[in-house]
């Protein structure tokens, strides 16, 4: 299984996600069944570390955030099981990028897999506060935890 975290520039939620799903993965062993990756609808951010705020956030929360920043690519499509979006912008650029309507059915939304938090998306946290950054990581917490149940089903 093969999973695919996007957000707008791949710096804060989408690789705070795969950071924090690839953790969970390692402590139920499953790092050979199912792997994890990100990416953002721009390219704008290509190649950097995700946004400094984040990482240590995160940091505080055991998770070392070292993806490098990538764009969404057509290939992406064909490689990956499920394509999750964060919020209704990512889920409709992703639904525009998709090659096929096969394609089309592998875009999820993160908070469809929350067990606890009760929201509808996963908030920008690049332009807030301290409490942004730990909002996104609480909801990202909860939805991976519910996204790895549903995948080991």
């Amino acid at each position: 299984m093969k999973i695919l975290f996007v957000c707008l520039g791949n710096i804060c939620r989408s690789s705070s996600a795969e950071e924090i799903m690839r953790t969970l993965i390692k402590r139920e062993g499953l790092e050979k069944q199912i792997e994890v990756d990100s990416a953002g609808i721009l390219s704008y951010h290509q190649g950097e570390l995700p946004d400094s705020r984040m990482r240590m956030h995160a940091y505080h929360r055991g998770y070392e955030l070292t993806h490098r920043s990538r764009p969404v690519c057509t290939q992406d499509f064909f490689e990956f099981d499920m394509i999750i979006g964060m919020d209704d912008r990512n889920i409709q650029d992703l639904k525009d990028r998709a090659p096929s309507p096969e394609a089309e059915k592998k875009i999820h939304r993160m908070t469809e897999f929350c067990r606890l938090k009760q929201v509808d998306y996963v908030p920008d946290p690049y332009y807030g506060g301290a409490l942004g950054f730990e909002n996104v990581l609480d909801i990202l917490e909860d939805a991976c935890e519910g996204l790895l149940e549903e995948v080991k089903k």
